[in-house]
């Protein structure tokens, strides 16, 4: 496959590459689903965090209403403990891009959320104008804090038990990632890996004898076609002259028996399938469904020895 001038899976690489990537797409994958359970656990202990927070402020604006009743009043800290309570009630339903809160999306939470709905609104109602402070009940007031503050218990009970569900939920797909990252890993070992080793330990046997041939059966042959030479050079007899061409012509036909043989070693290598092969193929197929490989590519495997006759 060629993108530009750049050629990727080039020959005597495949496998070589197929391992490598295989690796890199495991580690993206185990590092993302990572990243991405790191960011659900923060984002829901920041919610479990505001709902904790909402029960304060309640408490904040019932203690905030005594003052104004019985001592000095301010109204400031009432109005900013009455507006946080009233718009955190909104994010935690609806989500808010600045606190990275993701709208509310369980059900059973929602329909806690519509129970404490009424008791919020009353309070914002009732508590927003400080000039009816004198005139709202007290008790009123208590009985709606503490029914909010109890259904806010539930809301959080109910983040909690969602967050431990959701870790739960992540921790078993990371262990189903890592068991397919080891499946993944030692089908590579046992069927590219280790078939190149033993690919290259017998073409590593094989170069030897073709180097015990050149050492031996080359020099044996060569040795004679010199002592033949030598013995042409002083026969005078054209008889004798003949037959030592003879001779000479039937070494450099052992010669040639013995090159064909060293051809015929190199190419065997070639010939036999090796399960690596297959997976290249399977790679290679998909990428020429998708027009990224060219159609006149020339398929040379990573571990055949390659020669020319």
């Amino acid at each position: 496959m060629k993108i530009g001038k750049l050629q990727i899976f080039k020959k005597g690489f495949r496998a070589y590459y197929l391992l490598v990537i295989s690796i890199v797409v495991l580690t993206i994958v185990i590092q993302s689903m990572t990243q991405y359970s790191l960011n659900q656990q923060r984002s829901t202990a920041l919610i479990v965090n505001l709902s904790g927070r909402q029960r304060m402020l309640t408490q904040r604006v019932l203690n905030e209403l005594y003052s104004c009743r019985y001592h000095n009043c301010d109204y400031a800290e009432m109005k900013l403990a009455l507006t946080k309570l009233y718009q955190m009630n909104g994010f935690l339903q609806n989500g808010n891009k600045a606190l990275k809160i993701e709208p509310l999306d369980d059900a059973q939470i929602r329909r806690e959320f519509d129970r404490l709905e009424p008791h919020l609104e009353w309070l914002y109602a009732e508590l927003r104008d400080f000039q009816n402070f004198k005139n709202i009940s007290f008790n009123d007031v208590r009985y709606r804090v503490d029914r909010f503050t109890h259904i806010m218990d539930g809301i959080v009970l109910l983040f909690q038990k969602k967050a431990e569900k959701d870790i739960k939920t992540m921790m078993v797909i990371e262990l189903e990632l890592a068991i397919f990252s080891i499946v993944i890993i030692f089908f590579e070992i046992f069927f590219i890996v280790n078939p190149i080793i033993n690919r290259i330990m017998d073409q590593k046997k094989r170069l030897s004898e073709i180097a015990w041939h050149q050492s031996h059966v080359f020099t044996s042959h060569m040795k004679n076609i010199s002592d033949l030479q030598y013995v042409l050079k002083v026969e005078k007899n054209p008889e004798r002259q003949k037959e030592i061409y003879g001779f000479i012509g039937e070494e450099l036909d052992e010669l040639k028996k013995v090159s064909k043989r060293m051809v015929k070693s190199l190419k065997k290598t070639s010939q036999e399938t090796r399960p690596h092969h297959f997976v290249i193929k399977k790679v290679e197929d998909f990428l020429e469904k998708y027009h990224l490989m060219p159609s006149n590519k020339e398929l040379i495997h990573d571990d055949t020895v390659h020669s020319s006759e």
